[in-house]
C-alpha cells in the first residue's frame, strides 16, 4: 500500500468508528487535519468504493472467515466474504499438493 491509500484508509476507519457518513469530504478533512497531504482523486475512489456499505460489518466478516495462519496473506484482501472464503479455499488446496505423502515419496522413505 502506498501511503495515500493508507491514510484513506485510517481516516476510513475513523469515521467508520463515529458512526458518520464516509464521504470524500470528510476524508479528506480527516487525513488534512491529520497534517497529511492527499490527492482528492483517493479519497473519491475510498468513498465511492465504501458508499453504503458497512465498514464495521466488512471488517468483522473479514476477520471472523480468515483463517489463523493465513492472517498475514489474506490481509491484502480489500473485498469481504467472497474473495476471503475464495482466498482461504486456494490457500487449502495448496497446502494439499505440496504434501509429499501424494506423491508416493517422503523425506524418510
Amino acid at each position: 500500500m502506498s501511503n495515500n491509500d493508507q491514510l484513506i484508509s485510517y481516516a476510513a476507519l475513523i469515521l467508520a468508528d463515529a458512526e458518520a457518513p464516509i464521504t470524500s469530504e470528510a476524508l479528506l478533512s480527516i487525513t488534512e487535519a491529520a497534517g497529511a497531504s492527499v490527492d482528492k482523486y483517493w479519497a473519491d475512489i475510498f468513498a465511492k468504493a465504501l458508499e453504503g456499505k458497512n465498514v464495521k460489518e466488512l471488517l468483522f466478516s473479514f476477520a471472523a472467515s480468515a483463517p489463523a495462519s493465513a492472517g498475514a496473506a489474506s490481509s491484502g484482501a480489500a473485498a469481504g466474504g467472497a474473495a476471503t472464503e475464495e482466498a482461504a479455499a486456494e490457500e487449502v488446496e495448496e497446502e494439499k499438493e505440496e504434501s509429499d505423502d501424494d506423491m508416493g515419496f517422503g523425506l524418510f522413505d
